[in-house]
């Protein structure tokens, strides 16, 4: 028996009562049942705590609707809303509970038609929904009036927080009238939002609700541990596994985000990238595609995907290791929902598994490792749904006389069974193709944890790959990151060509296919101060700055039985001091960094927003000047 009471119980009019019942809602949330009635009989100010997805919007908008005044065309009705998204998703959501109300709603946000937005104010209307940039815009503008509000509602308060928007949004409500009522939504309080709220609330009621346990008993939740370079075809992998695959897989990066989505749309997925680069009207194309399953997947950076709502995901794949625990829950609670199961599946670098331990430990969820899907297993299953569809094709007998002269045609003469073959091998070869799956190495933790950065076999030669030499390392600045985005805009290499990363003190190495190679060589073929060239082949006997045994120079050295009685200049007999670990970090869809280009506040609807700098191109021969860390210029 459920704890949650009626909607009839709450205060609701019985319109708003018919409005609920044809949209298809039978009983209120915890937040609606707490807040409603709080907004409707006691008409106090409230804060209401709750995760995303538990119906919030509802819960303030129910309460609007019944008392905004639909004969007076006024601004009634303010929502402040992080994104594009969300301000676009609140004002369908109350459009569409407002039954036969003649009500007026509308979205206002950056990036789309200001001319649009200006008509429709002027020809009145009850509710606005925006973001702090846009709406600080228009009052700046004098085309937004809010002398007649009564509502102010600030959702997903902490995310406006974190985008940067408190002083927008103080500006806004300066201009908002004294008597208003004011509610503040957010799934966390960090201070600055307490310090809003006692600054322009009166006496709210705080209304917390936990997470509800349901929705994460709703999501299978699974985890990989696999190479960085695997993760591609393990999501291949686990798409082909599925017969509907409808889901929402996250980056960290933008750039990660336009590469993994191109490579799933080359191998014949149907697949978009969701970022702040892209403009209003591509993210709405992309969303509209993704409802109405004309794509199947979105890749996405969490900024982007903030605020969204997907309905019937199937599944969420974290092909980045989220930032932390909030955000891991954020993801995988997009999945799960409404009564319906879902899969959120994770993919952890053996270097990551720390990280996600803690997550696992923080979040109390059931996490299970599990192994990524075998490809003889994922062709079976190919073949079980092949056979499953054409017989119950066979067997629907549906009226097929004008195929029956064909089909009798193609007997005669013919093999029955080799004629059947030929034609699923015709429609059917490339799905039951075992070979376009690669494969998949085993756990690498033991060789990580030890240190031992040795490239591994598929980057060496034989692989295909050259070994490079650069000759600036940590002392000069440079990162792993900073290198590969340099290699990257110089000779137009991909991230995927840029493998087995290493910098050193003094110098660092790169593996790169041949023909990438050669062009990075020639790119940097002009001499540096030492009468080198910045980047050469590593030598054949030391591509790592090691033997092929995995012992150093030194090593070599101190097996010799007679170096007491040679001595060198070198001095072979003095202590040496121990190589420090390196941390091969190597990612290559997007450098996979924990500092992420998009985890910076995004001013997506702001005029003065600006995205974050690229280094500029020099010329190919140098690096270009860095401040701060760089010691000295890569030409010297």
């Amino acid at each position: 028996m459920s704890d949650l009471t009626n909607f009839a119980e709450l205060g609701l009019s019985a319109q708003t009562i018919a409005a609920l019942k044809a949209k298809g809602f039978e009983e209120p949330t915890k937040i609606q049942s707490a807040c409603i009635p709080l907004l409707l009989k006691d008409q106090v100010d409230v804060i209401g705590q709750a995760q995303t997805g538990t119906g919030k919007t509802a819960a303030f908008g129910l309460p609007i609707l019944e008392i905004v005044d639909a004969s007076a065309y006024q601004v009634q009705a303010l929502i402040l809303a992080p994104t594009r998204e969300l301000a676009v998703q609140t004002a369908e959501e109350i459009n569409s509970l407002k039954g036969d109300r003649h009500l007026e709603i509308a979205a206002v946000y950056g990036g789309a038609s200001m001319e649009l937005q200006l008509r429709k104010l002027r020809r009145g209307v009850h509710v606005v929904v925006g973001t702090p940039g846009r709406i600080l815009d228009h009052l700046r503008r004098g085309s937004l009036n809010l002398e007649h509000l009564k509502f102010v509602v600030l959702d997903e308060a902490d995310e406006m927080l974190d985008m940067g928007f408190v002083e927008d949004i103080e500006e806004v409500l300066k201009q908002t009238p004294e008597n208003k009522r004011m509610l503040c939504f957010s799934a966390t309080m960090p201070a600055p939002i307490r310090r809003l709220a006692e600054k322009f609330m009166r006496n709210p009621e705080h209304v917390q609700i936990a997470a509800d346990s349901v929705t994460s008993s709703l999501t299978d939740q699974i985890f990989f541990e696999i190479r960085e370079s695997d993760k591609l075809e393990a999501l291949t992998r686990v798409i082909d596994m599925e017969e509907s695959f409808y889901g929402l897989i996250f980056c960290r990066t933008k750039i990660q985000c336009d590469e993994l989505s191109r490579q799933l749309s080359e191998k014949g997925y149907d697949a978009e990238p969701l970022h702040g680069d892209l403009s209003q009207k591509q993210r709405e194309l992309i969303l509209g595609k993704m409802r109405d399953h004309s794509i199947s997947i979105v890749v996405a950076t969490d900024v982007a995907a903030r605020g969204i709502d997907i309905q019937d995901l199937t599944h969420v794949i974290n092909f980045s290791l989220p930032e932390d625990t909030e955000a891991y829950i954020h993801r995988v609670g997009r999945t799960g929902r409404a009564g319906k199961k879902g899969t959120a599946i994770t993919f952890v670098a053996p270097r990551e598994f720390k990280r996600f331990s803690f997550i696992m430990k923080m979040t109390k969820f059931d996490i299970r490792r599990e192994s990524v899907p075998d490809a003889r297993d994922i062709i079976d299953i190919k073949r079980s749904r092949i056979l499953a569809t054409l017989t119950d094709l066979a067997e629907k007998h549906s009226d097929n006389d004008m195929f029956i002269p064909l089909a009798q045609q193609l007997l005669e003469g013919n093999d029955p069974e080799q004629l059947v073959a030929s034609l699923l091998e015709h429609f059917y070869r490339d799905q039951l193709d075992v070979s376009k799956y690669q494969s998949i190495g085993g756990s690498q933790r033991s060789r990580d944890d030890r240190g031992d950065d040795r490239p591994s076999t598929r980057y060496t030669e034989e692989a295909g790959f050259t070994r490079l030499f650069i000759a600036r390392g940590r002392k000069d600045g440079l990162d792993k990151r900073q290198l590969i985005d340099y290699l990257m805009e110089q000779v137009g290499a991909e991230d995927r060509d840029l493998q087995d990363v290493s910098v050193r003190d003094n110098f660092s190495f790169v593996s790169a296919p041949a023909e990438v190679a050669e062009k990075i060589i020639q790119a940097f073929s002009d001499r540096g101060s030492e009468g080198r060239p910045l980047i050469t082949r590593a030598k054949p006997d030391n591509p790592n700055g090691k033997n092929l045994s995995g012992r150093t120079r030194s090593d070599r050295f101190e097996d010799r039985p007679y170096r007491d009685s040679r001595p060198r200049s070198g001095g072979y007999d003095r202590p040496r001091t121990p190589r420090r670990r390196e941390d091969s970090d190597f990612q290559p869809y997007g450098r996979d960094t924990r500092q992420s280009e998009e985890s910076r506040p995004s001013y997506d609807d702001r005029e003065r927003f600006s995205s974050r700098p690229r280094s500029s191109k020099s010329n190919t021969s140098s690096f270009p000047r860095k401040s701060g860390p760089f010691k000295k210029r890569y030409n010297d």
